[in-house]
């Protein structure tokens, strides 16, 4: 099955599951529990944060759940927050967050911690997809960099990622 968080990021292809940490584990909860999923591929974009190519394919199946907060050391959590899911591949780390990074010095600070991107959905639906025991990857574009400019970069790129994440998913035969 293949899936995406849907509002800008929509495909005739892919499932739309929400957007954020909490709308696509909903979401993606009850998709599982009404549907015999063998395995998932979750579609979308990325910001990077401090190197790699804007509009270039990455492929990731670890996924983090960071705060800016417990990066600057102004919060700690109990919870495992690195997650992986289940499937062999040449992996860049993503981090998610219900909040894009713009501060650069923070995106470096995750880029020094083994973090080469961000996605907001990504840590909940590879957390939901371990809960479930089904296979999971992502497969991303990145829209911009992880600085002051990322929303108006991330508008101003996002179709021209739509249209290469679909040559790239017809180019491996997934649709």
């Amino acid at each position: 099955m293949i899936i995406s968080a849907g509002r800008n990021e929509i495909f005739s292809f892919a499932k739309p599951v929400g957007v954020g940490l909490i709308e696509t584990a909903i979401n993606l909860t009850q998709i599982f529990e009404q549907n015999k999923v063998r395995n998932l591929i979750f579609i979308g974009t990325a910001g990077l944060y401090k190197k790699g190519e804007i509009l270039k394919v990455y492929e990731s199946s670890y996924a983090a759940n960071y705060e800016i907060s417990a990066l600057l050391s102004f919060s700690y959590t109990p919870l495992n927050c690195e997650i992986s899911g289940n499937v062999s591949y040449e992996t860049y780390k993503v981090n998610s967050s219900n909040f894009i990074t713009t501060d650069k010095n923070s995106a470096f600070k995750f880029y020094e911690r083994g973090f080469f991107m961000e996605n907001m959905e990504f840590f909940s639906i590879l957390k939901v997809a371990n809960t479930f025991k089904i296979p999971a990857y992502g497969i991303f574009v990145s829209t911009n960099f992880c600085d002051e400019n990322a929303h108006n970069d991330y508008e101003k790129n996002y179709k021209e990622a739509k249209i290469l994440l679909t040559k790239h998913l017809k180019s491996k035969g997934l649709i």
